[in-house]
């Protein structure tokens, strides 16, 4: 990733590369059923949490979000960017590698409601159709997520995908998925 890119700053927030030493206040929220029931990983203990998270692949996609009001700290939510390639022919394989990135997102509950998550999302889609020059952006959760469903929708993302009982959820119910993408071309129409 350009790394001139990031930080990114809207009126309100920041949003940097996280650092081992946010781990611990990214675990207290992600821990909460209200946010962990909907993430893909469980967060478990701190100590296990820390030990997945500090592996660079996983924490090189980690961005914490934090207030700009309150000097840049505490972190409220976390976006995962992760750069991939778009599926190719063989042929033209060089041609779809780093194009496009999944976004995840987790806020925490107590910042839930002012727009923040909306916020930084964008930010985050205006870093990947400007500095880093993608092509496509998509993000997925499980139909029963309307907070996320909704915030793609509000930001002009495009539901790609419902399909029927297809993710199993750590309850054991085989749950609804949503996939929703944006191309760069769409975004810039905004």
């Amino acid at each position: 990733m350009t790394e001139n890119a990031w930080p990114a700053r809207t009126a309100r927030l920041e949003i940097r590369r996280a650092a081992p030493e946010d781990l611990e206040a990214i675990w207290e929220y992600r821990r909460l059923p209200e946010v962990n029931n909907w993430l893909g990983g469980g967060a478990g203990s701190l100590e296990y949490f820390q030990e997945r998270m500090r592996d660079p692949d996983r924490l090189n996609t980690l961005f914490a979000i934090t207030l700009l009001q309150d000097g840049g700290a505490p972190v409220i939510g976390d976006i995962m960017v992760r750069i991939g390639d778009g599926w190719s022919q063989r042929e033209v394989r060089d041609q779809a590698a780093g194009v496009e990135a999944e976004l995840g997102w987790a806020l925490a509950p107590a910042f839930t409601g002012h727009g923040y998550a909306t916020e930084a999302v964008r930010a985050v889609i205006d870093v990947c159709f400007g500095p880093l020059g993608l092509r496509r952006v998509h993000a997925g959760c499980f139909a029963a997520n309307e907070a996320s469903w909704r915030l793609m929708e509000r930001l002009g993302m495009r539901r790609e995908e419902f399909s029927r009982k297809t993710a199993l959820h750590r309850s054991g119910e085989w749950m609804d998925g949503m996939n929703y993408g944006i191309l760069a071309e769409e975004w810039s129409d905004h």
